[in-house]
């Protein structure tokens, strides 16, 4: 059974998934299709992707596709723990320039859900991170987009001052709006 707790972006949530635990290990899932509709999030998922980080203070994001091409995002970290952040970009949006951040880890038993024009990211808390993302929407390189991870328009308060950041996350422009935490 999947639980679904708003957060204080829009449409945002944190899903607490239901954990079955015995001497071999354990079993979850993250996604099943008449659970997401019975909450009201979206049951198709038509694009996947992993990524693993290998240092902890690495910053992936923040990222995200304009519409026609938005994309809601179903998050989670398969190893490894990550601090992970969602900003609100979307023009218009009750909680537009409003961030949230939560810390996710395999064993916690949680996954989060950003809606459709939300700018995702996330700092490693330690080494060997595994993270596996859900796409509403397959990858349209045209519509793709990010805001830079420290743009003090948003004043993300981020656990580390000197993340290891890609060049193309770190060449974002300043983001126009106005931001703050959620």
């Amino acid at each position: 059974m999947i639980r679904a707790r708003s957060l204080a972006i829009d449409g945002a949530f944190l899903l607490e998934l239901e954990r079955f635990e015995d001497e071999r290990g354990f079993f979850m899932r993250p996604f099943a299709a008449e659970e997401f509709t019975a909450l009201g999030l979206p049951p198709h998922f038509v694009h996947s992707n992993v990524s693993h980080t290998l240092r902890k203070d690495t910053l992936r994001g923040l990222h995200y596709q304009e519409a026609p091409h938005a994309e809601g995002k179903l998050i989670t970290c398969l190893g490894g723990e990550v601090y992970d952040v969602l900003l609100d970009v979307r023009e218009g949006s009750k909680t537009q320039g409003k961030w949230v951040a939560v810390t996710l880890s395999l064993t916690q038993s949680v996954a989060l859900y950003a809606p459709p024009g939300v700018a995702h990211g996330f700092l490693t808390l330690t080494d060997n991170v595994t993270m596996h993302y859900q796409m509403t929407h397959g990858y349209v390189a045209s519509s793709a987009r990010g805001v830079r991870w420290n743009d003090p328009v948003f004043a993300i308060e981020w656990p580390t001052r000197a993340p290891l950041v890609s060049k193309r996350d770190a060449d974002f422009s300043p983001h126009q709006g106005k931001g703050k935490a959620a």
